[in-house]
């Protein structure tokens, strides 16, 4: 564990030395953010608005007393959305989509020595393949999120609407009011933090494969898997920590 651990900040030290030419990484940059973001903008937005209307529907369902006001299922949705649904399920979801994509990537490279073809060109390997992807996993990532927060919010609105047990007056009213700054801090900190250990985590495992074809799918899986109990891990801390 702790040998992998110090091989996992070295190559991190590696990424973030000075790149050669500048204009190389920010195209890689700019191509990797499109792919992060704009490629999964329609599973985020899917899962958010389903995950805001069954939010909704099973805290109007609890709320059986008429001594609780209807209000309180939009001011439980919308916290409940913003510092836990929003930001946890779609790292999850991200460390399905993008991180066995980048742990794939990086693997097929290593395994068909495209990799040892940039080192022995000179160039940063490390710097040139995985530095894009953190960047934008620490920027797309969170913008996600905020998107998720968002849509989540309007799929409690159309569920309340739907079902007539809470009104929509009352959703709308238990969403503005006695509003706390504080779960939009944990919330914006959760989500650079995820994107961090989602695009760096698998990149360490695609760049370390060794072996075929085999070798990259147990990475991309390796990459997931580690990504998640490090998203679960990192979750509690920070809500602990922030809360």
């Amino acid at each position: 564990m702790f040998y992998s651990f110090g091989r996992y900040i070295l190559l991190l030290r590696l990424s973030f030395r000075k790149p050669e030419k500048f204009s190389v990484y920010w195209e890689e940059v700019m191509r990797e953010m499109v792919s992060v973001g704009i490629g999964s903008l329609g599973i985020v937005a899917i899962i958010s608005v389903f995950i805001g209307a069954v939010a909704t529907i099973q805290t109007a369902f609890q709320l059986v007393s008429d001594f609780i006001p209807k209000t309180v299922v939009g001011k439980i949705t919308r916290d409940s959305t913003i510092l836990e649904f929003s930001p946890t399920i779609s790292a999850l979801v991200l460390a399905g989509r993008v991180g066995s994509s980048i742990a794939s990537q990086i693997g097929t490279m290593r395994v068909t020595e495209q990799i040892d073809a940039l080192e022995i060109m000179g160039v940063n390997a490390p710097g040139f393949l995985i530095s894009p992807k953190i960047i934008a996993g620490v920027t797309m990532v969170p913008l996600l999120i905020i998107i998720s927060v968002g849509l989540g919010l309007c799929g409690g609105y159309i569920a309340c609407a739907a079902s007539r047990d809470v009104s929509t007056a009352d959703y709308i009213s238990g969403l503005t009011g006695d509003f706390n700054q504080v779960i939009l801090v944990v919330c914006a900190v959760k989500a650079i933090v995820f994107g961090f250990i989602i695009s760096s985590i698998c990149a360490y495992q695609g760049f370390y494969t060794s072996g075929g074809s085999l070798e990259v799918g147990q990475s991309a899986t390796r990459g997931v898997v580690f990504s998640c109990v490090m998203i679960l891990f990192a979750d509690l801390v920070i809500s602990r920590m922030l809360l």
